[in-house]
């Protein structure tokens, strides 16, 4: 039977459904987050706003909702005021760069080396995104970008490279190469630090161009027959001496 409190109920919540799909009131809600302080960070680790921001993330991704703008931003607000030094679950943590980048760019001229960099951030950032990784800082001509899950990080590591091999630019084909280490790095804001970070860029620095290495540790997390491995020789200051380090390549087969 339908009583005039149940109808009324009903009216209210049509007009907050229809309120919260608003354009007008969605841009409101963003531009809200726009000014709230700090920047939102994609959840990645187990922190207790991980877990917050992934469920908020799930709840109706798939239309635009005031309600989700509201809600990360009360995220964005928790990760800033938090943003001291705060501890993370176990991430894998993904270095890449342009080999020769640098004697390139002297010949090249200014305007040729921002177009390369915009082109090569933008594949190697989407490929990133594909796998469900975070870009956490942009280092001229690659990135740091860290993984809830190593064999996706592996994954991406490797069409990253292959994304940027395809491009060109007046005969010139950068060739990145990209190096993955996982552990449990200290999270400052939206930054990463820590001896784990430092192990992953002295991994990264150690591969050629368009070479994927991997550290014992972080493949340990997969399951190794989906790879072909190949021991590498490795040592690095303030690495352990008794890391392993494998080029690997996916068998897609």
């Amino acid at each position: 039977m339908t009583t005039p409190e149940s109808t009324a109920w009903a009216r209210l919540r049509r007009l907050l459904r229809e309120s919260d799909r608003h354009d007008g009131v969605v841009r409101t809600a963003r531009t809200v987050r726009g000014l709230a302080p700090g920047r939102y960070v994609p959840p990645v680790g187990n922190h207790a706003s991980d877990r917050v921001a992934r469920l908020i993330e799930q709840a109706g991704a798939d239309r635009p909702s005031a309600l989700r703008e509201l809600g990360l931003t009360a995220v964005q607000i928790w990760q800033a005021v938090r943003g001291t030094t705060s501890t993370t679950g176990e991430v894998t943590i993904l270095f890449t760069d342009l080999v020769g980048f640098s004697t390139w760019a002297l010949r090249a001229g200014d305007d040729q080396v921002l177009r390369l960099l915009a082109d090569v951030g933008k594949a190697t950032e989407t490929v990133v995104a594909r796998h469900g990784g975070t870009v956490v800082k942009s280092l001229g001509d690659g990135v740091m970008a860290v993984f809830g899950d190593t064999a996706k990080a592996i994954d991406a590591a490797y069409e990253a490279c292959t994304a940027v091999s395809a491009i060109t630019l007046d005969g010139y084909r950068p060739q990145l190469r990209t190096g993955l280490h996982a552990g449990l790095p200290r999270r400052v804001g939206d930054d990463y630090l820590g001896v784990d970070v430092n192990i992953a860029a002295r991994v990264a620095a150690a591969a050629s161009g368009g070479e994927v290495l991997v550290s014992g540790p972080a493949l340990a997390n997969t399951d190794t027959s989906r790879y072909t491995l190949r021991r590498r020789r490795f040592r690095a200051k303030g690495v352990p001496r008794d890391l392993e380090v494998f080029a690997v390549v996916p068998n897609y087969s």
